[in-house]
């Protein structure tokens, strides 16, 4: 008999190309492999660090003495860079890595989304709205735990509303995973972006009890680090917290941060102290935008009787800018992107369905929606390659500082103290240290010692010296800036 009338079952099993163009995972990769390129494109060759990035380097790097590790800081990040740190000391290659895991986290955190959304272009637009904000590309290839505790929350939220839809000990066990990661990056913000959850469990009738354990255990795991360190370092969690809030100026009531967080929207990377000034207004109509946006996709959903899976995303985003609103004396763009993640799918939600709910003007508004699309993607491409730009700049004088100290005669061993002394100190390979402040981590007595078995010197933007180093040798240090130099003590003689 003849075997033509048979085909095969891998000719079966093979989709046609405009199969898989409908597919929204297909279009979820293609989000993720676009913010790569552009990673590639406009961040990852710039190999300068600043000074978050530095402390959290020297914590793994077997080059150069780790900076003191302040209360409010988590140890996530570390982990996540240990294997290249340990490799290399190549900025470069580290900011590919970040880049191209990051890129993966993207897909993996909004990949549970697409089995509880009504509408198939849903997940991939909010990943592209989410990834094509200028800070998320600055973010991604940075060593600073923000983008990593947003695509954490992600998971946890969509893998909480998978199992309300559908069940399963998969989406349990991607609840217990999300939830640990995330923690594990910043406990804090977890607390917050999973605060929602228990209430929501409410809805998830005859599975209440399985959820919810997945959820505290998923958060417990991934605190069990940090609160080890707090025994170890600070006498327990609540004396730990006590410290962080001390470090952070006072977690309290401050209703005025969200007008801080309008005001650095479009930059600076942190804005402290903060003014109520807007750079650029034309660049921040989008951020009014988001939470009239996201409010139309709830009650776009809930027309369709599809708004269970979005108010979970949208709670949890809520949730997790509540402490940067209004909790926070200060603000930094990067503080939002966790909200932005999760507040990307209730937004996605308006933007896909709001053309259907006005049938007459179906097409002048899906063509609008195109346009701002395109007019928000090219403007934040712009914003994030001049904040790449300007930002690079600065931190070539840390290279700049560590060279002139280099010439100075200063060699590892060595140790720094004084402003900025965390990142030059990561050029020079030294050790840091400093004597008074919130960072305090050593004495007047003990940086004198050192002194005396290494070079060391004290950073100053034109101050005098520390009492304790009154005797000591001042050194211009333009590198740094104009009026930037460096205490030597008298016994350290440079080369001539």
């Amino acid at each position: 008999m003849s075997t033509r009338m048979l085909p095969r079952p891998a000719d079966r099993a093979v989709p046609k190309p405009a199969d898989l163009i409908r597919r929204p995972a297909v279009w979820l990769v293609a989000v993720a492999v676009a913010l790569t390129a552009l990673e590639f494109a406009v961040v990852v060759r710039h190999g300068t660090v600043g000074w978050d990035e530095a402390l959290y380097i020297t914590q793994v790097s077997p080059r150069i003495p780790a900076a003191f590790f302040s209360a409010p800081r988590a140890r996530g990040v570390t982990y996540l860079i240990a294997p290249v740190v340990w490799v290399t000391g190549s900025v470069v290659v580290l900011r590919a890595y970040l880049a191209v895991v990051g890129a993966a986290a993207i897909v993996l955190a909004y990949a549970p989304w697409l089995a509880v959304t009504s509408r198939r272009a849903v997940v991939p637009l909010a990943a592209l709205l989410f990834s094509g904000l200028w800070v998320t590309g600055y973010y991604v290839s940075e060593v600073i735990p923000n983008f990593w505790v947003a695509v954490g929350g992600v998971a946890l939220a969509g893998w909480f509303a998978r199992y309300a839809v559908t069940g399963g000990r998969g989406a349990l066990v991607g609840i217990v995973l999300a939830g640990a990661v995330t923690t594990l990056m910043r406990p804090g913000d977890a607390f917050w972006i999973a605060l929602p959850l228990p209430i929501a469990a409410v809805a998830v009738r005859r599975r209440r009890r399985p959820v919810l354990i997945a959820v505290l255990t998923g958060l417990a795991l991934g605190a069990a680090q940090w609160i080890a360190e707090a025994y170890l370092r600070y006498g327990g969690p609540l004396a730990r917290l006590s410290r962080s809030s001390a470090i952070e100026g006072g977690i309290a009531w401050h209703p005025r941060g969200l007008l801080y967080e309008l005001s650095a929207v479009n930059g600076p990377l942190l804005c402290r102290p903060c003014g109520v000034g807007v750079q650029r207004p034309g660049l921040t109509l989008w951020w009014a935008a988001v939470p009239l946006l996201a409010a139309g996709g709830l009650v776009l959903a809930a027309r369709a009787r599809a708004v269970g899976p979005v108010a979970v995303a949208a709670a949890c985003g809520v949730s997790a800018a509540v402490p940067y609103l209004l909790l926070l004396g200060y603000a930094a763009p990067r503080f939002l992107l966790p909200a932005y993640a999760l507040l990307a799918l209730p937004v996605a939600e308006c933007l896909t369905r709001l053309p259907a709910a006005v049938p007459r003007l179906r097409r002048p508004l899906a063509g609008l929606i195109v346009m701002a699309l395109l007019a928000q993607l090219g403007s934040q491409g712009m914003a994030l390659s001049r904040q790449v730009r300007e930002n690079a700049a600065e931190r070539r004088t840390y290279v700049r500082g560590a060279a002139a100290l280099e010439r100075l005669g200063l060699r590892r061993p060595c140790l720094l103290s004084g402003p900025r002394s965390v990142p030059v100190a990561f050029y020079l390979g030294c050790g840091t240290g400093e004597i008074g402040g919130v960072l305090a981590s050593t004495t007047p007595a003990r940086l004198l010692e050192t002194a005396r078995r290494e070079p060391t010197g004290i950073l100053s933007p034109g101050t005098p010296p520390p009492g304790y180093a009154a005797t000591w040798v001042a050194h211009p240090l333009s590198g740094l800036g104009r009026h930037w130099r460096v205490y030597l003590p008298p016994w350290f003689a440079p080369p001539r």
